[in-house]
C-alpha cells in the first residue's frame, strides 16, 4: 500500500507538471505579440497617416482598441483555464465537463478563449453555463471587465467619429446660427438664399480659424505658409512677376480673403479708395459713365490709387 501510494503520488506530481508545462505554453503566446512593441509600432503607423488621412488615422486607432480588447479576451482567457488547473480540474468545472482534460493545449486554449469571448462581450455563457462556484465568479468578473471595456470602446468610437471632420461639423454648427438668425428677424427668401450662397462659396462646407492658427506660429512659418497659399496669385500676376521676394511676402501677409457673388457692386465711382483688390479666381466688370465696360480677370488687380 505504502508503494502504491508512493507511485499514486509521483504521478500526480508528474500529472501536474505537465499540466503547468501545457499551460506555461499557453502563456508563452503572450511573447508573440511583443506588447510593448506592438503598441510602438501602432503608434508609429497612427502619426504616419495622421499626417496624410485623417480616414486612415481613424482606422489605425479603431484597430487599436480591437487589438486592446482581443489581448483582454487573451488574459481572461488564461485565466478561465489557469484557476481550474490549479484545482485539479474539479469534476464540475468548464474543463471536466466537456472532457479536455488530456486534450491539446491549443484546443484548451480555443475553448477558453470562445468562453472569455462569450462573456466579456456578455452574448452569453459559452457551450454551457457554469455549474461550479469559481466558473461562476470567473464569469461575473469576465462580464464586469467586459462590460466595461466595451463601454469604453463605444465612447472611444463614438468620439473618434465625431473628430473625424471636425471642421465640417464646426461649419455646419455655424450655419445653423445662421439659419436661426435668419429665422429670428424673418429675412425673405432671396436674402437667405444670398446668405446660403455667400456661405457655400465662402468655406465650401469647412470652417477654420484660420487667423488664430497662423498667430500660433512663429513668423518665418507663417510667412512659408502664406506663400504656399498665395503660390497660384503670385503666379499668375505680373506685378509680382519681377517683385523682390521679400516685398511680395510683405504683400502676402496683409491681403485679406474676401468673396464676391455675381452682381455685387465691390467698389463705386467717387468713393475713397482704402483697399487694392488682386483677383484670384473670377471675373469683374468695371464700367464707367459712358457704360463702357472692361472685363478683369485671374491675375488682374484694380482699386489702386
Amino acid at each position: 500500500l505504502i508503494v502504491e501510494k508512493g507511485i499514486d503520488s509521483e504521478v500526480y506530481k508528474t500529472a501536474r507538471a505537465l499540466r503547468i508545462v501545457r499551460f506555461t505554453k499557453i502563456l508563452s503566446l503572450l511573447r508573440l505579440l511583443r506588447l510593448s512593441r506592438l503598441i510602438r509600432y501602432i503608434h508609429q503607423w497612427e502619426e504616419i497617416f495622421h499626417m496624410t488621412y485623417d480616414l486612415a488615422s481613424a482606422v489605425m486607432r479603431i484597430i487599436n482598441l480591437i487589438g486592446m480588447m482581443l489581448l483582454l479576451c487573451h488574459w481572461d482567457g488564461c485565466l478561465q483555464f489557469l484557476v481550474p488547473m490549479l484545482q485539479d480540474f474539479p469534476s464540475n468545472c468548464w474543463v471536466s465537463i466537456n472532457g479536455m482534460v488530456n486534450d491539446s493545449w491549443s484546443e484548451l486554449y480555443s475553448f477558453a478563449l470562445f468562453m472569455s469571448m462569450s462573456h466579456m462581450l456578455c452574448i452569453g455563457y459559452g457551450k454551457q453555463a457554469p455549474e461550479s462556484m469559481t466558473d461562476i465568479w470567473l464569469t461575473m468578473l469576465s462580464m464586469i471587465v467586459g462590460a466595461t471595456c466595451y463601454a469604453m470602446f463605444i465612447g472611444h468610437a463614438t468620439a473618434l467619429i465625431q473628430s473625424l471632420d471636425s471642421s465640417r461639423r464646426q461649419y455646419q454648427e455655424k450655419y445653423k446660427q445662421v439659419e436661426q438668425y435668419m429665422s429670428f428677424h424673418k429675412l425673405p427668401a432671396d436674402f437667405r438664399q444670398k446668405i446660403h450662397d455667400y456661405y457655400e462659396h465662402r468655406y465650401q462646407g469647412k470652417m477654420f480659424d484660420e487667423d488664430s492658427i497662423l498667430g500660433e506660429l512663429n513668423e518665418p512659418l507663417r510667412e512659408e505658409i502664406v506663400n504656399f497659399n498665395c503660390r497660384k496669385l503670385v503666379a499668375s500676376m505680373p506685378l509680382f512677376a519681377n517683385a523682390d521676394p521679400n516685398f511680395v511676402t510683405a504683400m502676402l501677409t496683409k491681403l485679406k480673403f474676401e468673396v464676391f457673388q455675381p452682381g455685387d457692386y465691390i467698389i463705386r465711382e467717387g468713393t475713397i479708395g482704402k483697399k487694392m483688390y488682386f483677383i484670384q479666381h473670377g471675373v469683374v466688370s468695371v464700367l464707367t459713365k459712358g457704360n463702357k465696360e472692361m472685363k478683369l480677370s485671374d491675375g488682374s488687380y484694380f482699386g489702386e490709387i
